[in-house]
């Protein structure tokens, strides 16, 4: 139990320190330009961008879905760095199984780093920390059980969608949760992954007046 226990914190620590890693960068990278003027250099409104995504996830015997606005900064033609909040609701029905139901619903944030290798073709990769609420009943039993607790995730993925630097960007893509905690908001009572389906939308800020 103790192994555990230490492991649990390390999966947690690690996932705190790559949130901070990527959030923090935000502003450094940000004053990366891929002009040599040196007009150009420097932090430029026109290339944050705010938007969001819808996501989906579904086997045999559950569903989800929720809701990720985020902001972001387009590093340079291929590259985006930000941050992203989650609020999702997640239900799974068992009972031809084991005669039981979950529901959870769950908030929380972390940053995302979306690299676009080709115009219409991006990976992404997202550590997050989420706070989650469970629902677990029992009908066999006539019981009821409701907790409270908080997990880490990465989310890596593919996508397919559209960018096009200072104006939009729209994509679907296909996320999967790389780690293997049990208590995964992004995995059933039998510890599988569910396959999350998002799609994506923003547009870039004006930029500032001189």
């Amino acid at each position: 139990m103790q192994v555990k226990f230490l492991i649990s914190k390390m999966r947690k620590s690690f996932l705190l320190c790559l949130c901070y890693l990527v959030l923090a960068g935000l502003p450094v990278l940000a004053q990366v330009n891929e002009s040599a003027s040196p007009v150009e250099k420097g932090f430029k409104r026109e290339k944050s961008f705010v938007g969001g995504g819808i996501n989906l996830g579904f086997s045999g015997r559950s569903f989800a879905i929720g809701l990720n606005p985020e902001y972001g900064y387009s590093i340079n033609h291929w590259l985006d760095l930000g941050a992203v909040a989650n609020l999702s609701y997640f239900s799974e029905n068992a009972r031809d199984i084991n005669n039981t139901t979950n529901k959870y619903f769950h908030w929380g944030g972390g940053g995302f780093l979306r690299a676009w290798p080709l115009p219409f073709l991006n990976f992404q990769i997202q550590p997050e920390y989420n706070f989650i609420q469970s629902t677990f009943r029992d009908f066999g039993a006539n019981q009821t059980i409701q907790q409270r607790y908080s997990t880490p995730s990465v989310l890596v993925g593919i996508g397919y969608g559209n960018r096009t630097l200072g104006q939009r960007y729209s994509y679907f893509s296909l996320m999967i949760d790389i780690l293997q905690d049990p208590l995964s908001p992004y995995r059933d009572q039998f510890g599988n992954a569910q396959p999350i389906l998002r799609a994506g939308f923003g547009m870039y800020l004006r930029p500032s007046k001189r």
